[in-house]
Parts: structure tokens; sequence; C-alpha cells
């Protein structure tokens, strides 16, 4: 051989040695450990094959990066046993891992969603943030509430009401604000009354109202507002009254052309579910004066309407809206009070817990509460969205109801997830992008408890057990275990204790229900 084609041999063989070999993995295959079973919690990526003089620096047996640690402590990392912390406002602000400071967590009933939620609220608040809970159902936070030394405002028949025309917290904002600012806060008040007088009406009929007709109701609080004297607040039979008398502002929308029977063809719908309203189910609770209105200096607020009925389902979704309206109203109020240098600034954490009450109550509720909820990030406000599965928003009526709920979860900052079933868990896999190893872990948390022979309580293997998922990024599995302390303040079982027992000493198995496995009392 010449010495030309030996040094043509060398160059070929070096261009080999260049080019490492691929070799693709069956993706059902997994990514195998060491004995043949999955390892991590990603999809199987692509293997390549190099020799050592290529790869002399790649270490394989990788791992990823730590858990992260900016905000409330949370948990255990299932994995590594690493502490995890986050939460919405700390992951937008500090960490800037998400660009919008929502959570939206599902969730099998029983599994320690509203205890990490509790957490949460705790933690938040140690750090200035005022929590509100708007709705509290069960209740889940009140006792939390008082005890951070917070307000909470009992709503109910015989209870407390809201006046849904009272603009509070903004109101007496524009006054003392004044200038272009107050009239721009009045003319937010104005259209969050409008807005929440709407989806009461829409709950009454289930249906949303006609374009119209919110013509005329516009007209209608405009006249009251500048027709009331000071230091009273109109309610909902001053609206009946002033559609009975048929001012001129009135009737100049409804294009009435000085007919009265043109008019009473226009209002006379709108007088009708107004009259439902007052003497029907919701009367008592919307028609005076507001009970208690919320106070912006409290540490933390709880709207608490557990003692409205399981099955009067439409005065408790009013009584939600109506609670997110006045909640979110006073978040408005305090930030521009703090724009104008007259307070300082304060950040706030909402909870909307058991989403799927108000989404079910009428047709057209989803978009009241997508107007009361989408601009969070442009309030200095963080949400979190409690529900148990995605079918609670596959089961309102329209398609386009269908997707505006499922936007709830596509514009979250974070999802996370609590045991679900399988099925479950493939069409959240659409939206949010889970892996294959993700799915099965949070699918085998669904999972009831075994067979217990010993007569003891025995835990389901899903209950303190979360998925936490940003993006498109893989998920952190932590183990939640609650303190002595969490224990007392929250216990959703406590109907189900003895009455000669004492509560203190078995709210213990009852709230760990709720959150961890009952051995380890660890501080997350």
């Amino acid at each position: 051989m010449s010495p030309r084609d030996s040094k043509s041999n060398a160059k070929q063989q070096q261009r080999k040695r260049k080019t490492p070999r691929r070799e693709p993995m069956a993706p059902s295959r997994g990514w195998p450990g060491p004995g043949g079973g999955q390892v991590g919690g990603m999809d199987p990526p692509t293997m390549w094959r190099a020799t050592t003089v290529q790869a002399c620096g790649l270490w394989p047996f990788a791992a990823g990066s730590g858990a992260p640690m900016s905000g409330v402590p949370l948990g255990q990392h299932l994995h590594t046993g690493a502490t995890v912390c986050g939460d919405p406002l700390s992951w937008f602000t500090r960490a800037r891992y998400i660009s919008n400071p929502s959570l939206f967590m599902l969730g099998m009933p029983g599994l320690g969603k509203s205890t990490l939620v509790n957490r949460m609220l705790i933690g938040l608040s140690a750090t200035g943030v005022v929590p509100l809970v708007l709705g509290d159902l069960k209740p889940d936070y009140a006792d939390t509430v008082r005890a951070l030394g917070g307000q909470v405002i009992s709503i109910g028949r015989g209870m407390g009401g809201i006046n849904l025309l009272d603009p509070g917290a903004m109101g007496a904002a524009a006054a003392k604000i004044g200038g272009s600012a107050g009239q721009a806060l009045e003319a937010e008040a104005h259209g969050r009354v409008l807005n929440m007088v709407a989806a009461l009406v829409t709950i009454v009929r289930n249906s949303p109202m006609d374009d119209h007709e919110q013509a005329v109701l516009s007209a209608v609080l405009h006249h009251l507002r500048e027709r009331t004297p000071p230091g009273r607040t109109p309610v909902l039979p001053d609206v009946l009254r002033v559609l009975s008398e048929g001012p001129d502002r009135v009737r100049a929308v409804t294009l009435d052309r000085g007919d009265e029977s043109r008019y009473r063809d226009a209002v006379d719908p709108l007088h009708r579910s107004l009259l439902g309203i007052l003497d029907g189910p919701l009367g008592d609770t919307f028609a005076s004066e507001t009970s208690t209105r919320i106070d912006l200096n409290t540490p933390a607020v709880c709207i608490d309407i557990s003692r409205i009925g399981e099955a009067d389902t439409q005065l408790t979704a009013a009584a939600m809206l109506a609670a997110w309206s006045d909640g979110l109203g006073s978040v408005a109020a305090s930030h521009a009070l703090a724009d104008a240098g007259l307070t300082p600034r304060r950040w706030f954490f909402t909870v909307l817990d058991e989403l799927w009450r108000p989404l079910r109550a009428a047709s057209g509720i989803v978009d009241r509460i997508d107007a009361l909820t989408r601009l969070n990030r442009t309030l200095g406000l963080g949400d979190a969205k409690i529900t148990h599965t995605l079918k609670d928003a596959e089961s309102l009526g329209t398609e386009a109801d269908k997707a505006k709920a499922r936007g709830f979860v596509e514009r979250a900052g974070m999802v996370v997830c609590a045991g679900l079933p399988r099925a479950e868990m493939e069409e959240l896999g659409k939206i949010v992008g889970l892996s294959q190893r993700e799915i099965e872990l949070v699918s085998s948390w669904s999972s009831p408890p075994g067979w217990a022979m010993t007569g003891e309580r025995e835990e389901p293997p899903g209950r303190g057990r979360f998925l936490v998922k940003v993006g498109g990024r893989p998920g952190l599995p932590i183990r939640v275990s609650i303190t002595d302390t969490e224990r007392h303040l929250h216990d959703t079982n406590t109907r189900w204790a003895q009455n000669a027992q004492s509560p203190a000493k078995e709210t213990g198995a009852a709230v760990e229900a709720d959150a961890g496995p009952a051995p380890d009392r660890r501080i997350a």
C-alpha cells in the first residue's frame, strides 16, 4: 500500500470516530435502569453511542438540578428527600419560574388539597402577603385566618349579607383619592357592580342577560348613584323602583320613543328577574345593606359561607361570586391608594376553592368568573383555584363555556395534582404536558387503601402527595407532613368524631388524613 493510500485510510477512520452513532430507543420501553425498569420522571431520551475518546468528559449518571428553595416550604421531594419550597407569588416575583402568579389544583376529595393551600396561607402571611379566602364552603380556612389574627365574615340566611350595589372599598378609595384617578376607580367600581348584578340575574334565569338589558341596568345604576343622598348606599329594591318610574336616562337606552308599551316590553324581563331575586331564595342575603365590610388593614380575610345548605346551589354560587367581587374590589382599592401614596403597597393571595360549585350553577357563569380573575397579574394578586377534576369543566353546557373553563388550567403558572384516575391524567396531559411516568405516578395515588386486618385506620397511598408542574419542566413529586399546629387548625372530618372523645385528640388522624402519613410529623 502506497503512503498516499495509508494516509487516506487513516483520515477515513478518524472521520468515523468523530461521528457518534445514533441508536434510538422505542418510547414504549422507557429509559432502562440497571434492573431493566424505568428510572426518572421523564419520557425516554434519545440514546447516542460514542467512544471514550469522543465522550471522555461525560458522566452517564447525571441527575437534575436541586429542588427549588424559593417560597413557602411545602414538603419533601419523594425521590431525593430534599425540601421543596414554592408558591405562586414567590415563583413569580423572586424566582421568576412562572409568568403568571396563579395556581390550579386538582385532586380527588380527601387527599389534602386544602391542607397544602392552608400551608401556603400561613407561609405567605409571614412574609406580609394578605391571604383572601373568598367563599369558604366547609369551612377549611376560617380557623387558620383567625389564628393569623385576620377577619372572618359569615354570609348566609339570617347571619349576614352582601349589598351587590355597594362599591365597598373601591368607592371609599375613590372618594379619598379624588381627581382623575378617583374618577377612574369610581368607573371601575361601577363596572364591577354591573357585572355582579348581571351574574346574579344569570343564576336566577339559568341563562345570560341580553346586551340591551345590561345597558338598561347600567343606566339605572348611574341614575341611582347620582340621585342617592350622601351617606346612603342604594340596594336592589331601589333598582326595581327606578325601573317602575322609568326616568329619562333609562328610557333613552330602551329606544321607547315616548311609547310606554315599548318601554315596558324592554324592561319587564329584567324587572321580573330582579323580583325573582328579591322574593326568591337569594333575597334575604342580597337585598339589604352589607353586614360587614372587608377591612383592608387586617392580616387575612375569610368569607365563610359554610352555613348555606349543600342543596342550595343558587345561593351558594351567588354568595361565592359576590364574595369574589367584593374581595377583588378591595384589592383594586388597596393598590389605587398605594398608587396615590396614601397607603403602603401590599400583595394579596386569593383562594377560590370548590370551583365546580359556581361553574355548574348556571350557563354563562364561567364568563363572570373569567372576568373577575383574568387580570390578577396586573392587580398584584396571586390566586389558587381548586377543584376535583377536569370533568368539572366538561360538564358545562356549551363548548364555549368548556373552552373557557379549560383556560383556567392553561393560564395557570403552577398546576398541582393530587391523586387522579389515569383517564383524567391523560386528559390533563393534553393541556399541561405530562410524561407517562408522571401520569402513572399520580394515577397510583388515587388507589384506595388496603383492607386493614388490625382494625386501625389505614391511609390511602396518595394522601399528602402532590405533583407540581410548571410549563414543560419535569414535575416535582412531593410529600407533605403537617405539624401539630396545622393539625389542630385544619380538620375536615370533625363531625366524624365521637361525642365523648376530645376533638383535640381525635383530629390528629383525621387531619393527617388530609395531609400526610401519620407516623411522620416532621415540619415540611
